[in-house]
């Protein structure tokens, strides 16, 4: 097992927790953490025992973005192409996750901040603790609040004025707002976040993971089509799935009247 800056276990059930554990920082981010997620998560795509991921963070943040001494301050002297160097490697970890055909639940224990928002908001599911809150800062620090993906992501979850509020003024909002504009899927109490963000992981390894990586696959493709190349690329996935084993033994199980075992294929 490769070694990371941060806790990873794949269980037996195909649930794969990545837990960023730097709680005396509030699990602020490393240009090697940057690296080791930007890895991680295409290496995911192929890894077959690993059907859903969880992400989560170690004691009272989830994520508190970028280090100031260990990114920012080092930022400051480089040229401008070692910087893009930097950019385009923060923005690949989102661009990979949101390739990643594998469902990701963010488990949200507390502070997202910066960097940390943006991660939480690449993921297909958002479960809160009641402690959480969302902080989108890049403004507030003289940066663009479009940074590694987020002027593209945010407004198609919560609306194009709502995100240009949060990425203009900052402004820290709490889980129940969160909730509100749709920013978080459930908002929960904080002892009962990873036995419900597990839970939820759980049922969707045990689930058809070739329909569910589909579904993701659309999601993220048809984001930015008209209707009508969405309903083609519809009926060409579905027509797929239509002859694939899964589907067939859904309806042998159904004949049989027992539970359909899903091979993900």
């Amino acid at each position: 097992m490769t070694d990371y800056d941060f806790h990873f276990e794949v269980r037996d059930d195909g649930v794969a927790i990545l837990r960023l554990d730097r709680p005396d920082t509030l699990n602020s981010l490393t240009f090697e953490i940057y690296r080791q997620l930007e890895r991680l998560f295409v290496d995911l795509e192929t890894d077959h025992r690993v059907k859903v991921v969880v992400l989560t963070g170690t004691g009272k943040g989830f994520c508190s973005g970028g280090n100031v001494e260990e990114i920012i301050k080092p930022l400051l002297e480089l040229d401008l192409a070692q910087t893009l160097q930097f950019t385009r490697m923060t923005g690949a970890v989102v661009r990979n996750m949101r390739r990643l055909t594998k469902p990701i639940v963010a488990a949200v224990n507390g502070v997202a901040a910066g960097a940390g928002t943006v991660l939480a908001l690449a993921a297909d599911l958002r479960i809160l603790s009641e402690r959480a809150s969302f902080a989108f800062l890049f403004c507030k620090v003289g940066l663009t609040g479009a940074d590694m993906g987020a002027a593209h992501l945010l407004p198609r979850v919560v609306g194009a004025g709502r995100a240009a509020e949060l990425l203009l003024l900052g402004d820290k909002i709490d889980a129940a707002e969160c909730l509100r504009i749709g920013l978080a899927n459930r908002v929960v109490a904080p002892e009962s976040l990873m036995p419900d963000a597990l839970a939820l992981a759980e049922r969707l390894a045990a689930g058809p993971a070739l329909a569910n990586a589909m579904t993701k696959r659309m999601l993220v493709n048809e984001a930015n089509m008209d209707l009508e190349s969405a309903i083609e690329q519809e009926a060409q996935a579905q027509a797929l799935l239509l002859r694939a084993a899964d589907h067939r033994e859904f309806y042998e199980a159904w004949r049989d009247k027992r539970a359909p075992r899903f091979e993900g294929r």
